[in-house]
């Protein structure tokens, strides 16, 4: 059986089917570290972490800011169910790095804090300043 040269990608949040494209490559924040699939990947399924989703299509870049969810990779197939997706151009980089300076602050601060919380918004801050600034 030959090995696929394309994948479908599939991205779905709960309002919305937000991508479904052949692509030839797609990275993803798993919870362990960033995952790089390419076609015929052995299957697997892993929880999705914040950061950046990008995939390739001819010589073409895409990215997304992703935050919570699954992924299941199958050879031919990556389905992406996210809590939250934002694609370039529906983020506020302004408000991103309001947010970032924000848990940064709450970070280094004395006062008593909830720390995961914390890191999660600055994490989810730091995937949209970088999505964002791509677009540019």
């Amino acid at each position: 059986m030959a090995l696929p040269t394309k994948l479908k990608l599939e991205i779905v949040t709960p309002e919305r089917l937000l991508l479904s494209e052949e692509v030839d490559e797609v990275t993803f924040p798993g919870s362990e570290g960033y995952l790089g699939i390419l076609p015929g990947h052995l299957p697997l399924l892993t929880m999705l972490g914040i950061g950046v989703l990008s995939y390739h299509r001819g010589g073409q870049k895409v990215s997304f800011a992703v935050s919570g969810g699954f992924a299941e990779v199958l050879p031919d197939r990556v389905i992406v169910t996210a809590d939250s997706v934002e694609r370039p151009e529906e983020i506020d980089l302004q408000r991103a790095r309001v947010a970032k300076e924000r848990a940064e602050k709450r970070l280094m601060s004395k006062d008593p804090i909830d720390v995961e919380r914390a890191m999660a918004s600055l994490l989810r801050a730091t995937a949209r300043i970088h999505v964002a600034e791509l677009k540019r």
